[in-house]
């Protein structure tokens, strides 16, 4: 799923592109992906663009009278932009978009149709779509712990819930407790000041870095190579590769369609956390060290 860094890169090319420019039409070939039908989308429909922002991991489009075109890509959801028309048959094309200078499309990979498209009125539509979790790069130290503890969850959920902290997911949050040296299921209310300190700088910095990264490899085009993994990361998608700050191999912990990726040398003490998928398999045989693993392999 895009977040920050990405969203930040997309919404910075879009408003380079379409701000001051004029929304024509919009064709939504997916049923599924307008949520909304109050405004109508058809007020949208020869409005002017006036900003484009982020909301969370959402890209809100603000045209004239107020109203605002607010995309969810969510998981395979992608943009693009191009001078003229998308092929409108290719069963990923979800919708387009025609400004007076070009198109944008959004095309969702796989068959499930997750991404959204509402169309909302006015800053109080906009914050209805909203989760309201404080920008990590916009507040303090004072107001990040605060929120951080403000409820006792595991790190890895505090920082994906977007009621807590807004734009991460699954992919900066392993990048995070990595540069951090946190594990993801540290709670939040038994962090010390001092891990406190180093996940804000943690935080900062990794974002910062992603967001810097991806503007420099868009440069002056439209960023087309939007993707969870990346080859410059430390542990998220690396399971089974060296840690670049240990060399140790980079463990994971499974859950649904998702998975946490962590360095148990430098985040864990040398400990492995329980997958649950294997660990209820193995039981007591379940290693529970680096050493331990290293030595089932080898059976």
């Amino acid at each position: 799923m895009p977040e920050l860094p990405d969203i930040t890169v997309y919404v910075e090319a879009l408003r380079t592109r379409i701000v001051g420019h004029q929304l024509i039409r919009t064709v939504v070939k997916s049923p599924f992906l307008l949520r909304t039908a109050d405004p109508p989308l058809s007020v949208t429909h020869g409005a002017e663009v006036h900003e484009v922002r982020r909301v969370g991991k959402q890209i809100g489009i603000g045209v004239a009278a107020g109203v605002w075109l607010v995309m969810h890509l969510k998981i395979a959801g992608r943009l693009h932009w191009g001078a003229g028309a998308p092929k409108m048959g290719g069963r990923n094309v979800l919708a387009a978009f025609q400004f007076d200078n070009g198109w944008l499309w959004l095309t969702e990979a796989g068959t499930q149709r997750r991404a959204s498209l509402h169309v909302v009125q006015g800053e109080a539509g906009l914050d209805a779509l909203n989760a309201g979790g404080i920008e990590p790069l916009e507040v303090g130290r004072e107001a990040f712990a605060a929120a951080l503890r403000r409820t006792n969850h595991t790190l890895k959920r505090a920082l994906t819930d977007p009621h807590i902290f807004s734009g991460i997911g699954n992919a900066y949050s392993d990048e995070i407790l990595h540069r951090a040296e946190l594990s993801p299921i540290a709670m939040t209310q038994k962090l010390t000041g001092e891990e406190i300190e180093r996940l804000y700088e943690a935080t900062r910095a990794t974002l910062t870095e992603w967001t810097q990264r991806l503007r420099a490899e868009a440069a002056d085009t439209f960023p087309e190579k939007v993707t969870a993994f990346r080859s410059g990361m430390a542990v998220h998608g690396r399971y089974g590769k060296a840690c670049p700050r240990c060399g140790a191999k980079v463990q994971r912990i499974r859950y649904a369609s998702n998975e946490t990726n962590y360095c148990a040398q430098c985040q864990t003490g040398g400990r492995l956390l329980a997958d649950r998928a294997f660990s209820r398999l193995l039981h007591d045989d379940w290693p529970r060290t680096l050493e331990e693993l290293e030595a089932l392999r080898k059976r």
